[in-house]
């Protein structure tokens, strides 16, 4: 977007963008970690574990909103995580 489209560009809809790239990043700021990379990473800073909670929570409440099939968990350690 060029600035003056931006100038041009309700508050509301800039917000929207906003909002919409956070829940973006939020989301995809774990692809391609697995639970140990994470927790290997959470030894040295806690706070990425939260993080991490907080983004699976967001992908699944959007897959639960696009219909997306949950995961079938096939054995017990599964479940376990």
């Amino acid at each position: 977007m060029s600035l003056e489209e931006i100038k041009s560009t309700p508050r509301y809809e800039l917000e929207g963008l906003l909002r919409a790239l956070s829940n973006f990043n939020t989301i995809h700021a774990f692809n391609g970690q697995t639970d140990k990379d994470v927790a290997e990473a959470a030894k040295h800073n806690p706070q990425v574990r939260g993080d991490y909670q907080k983004s699976l929570m967001m992908r699944e409440k959007y897959d639960r909103l696009i219909g997306k099939p949950k995961k079938k968990v096939r054995s017990f350690t599964e479940l376990l995580g």
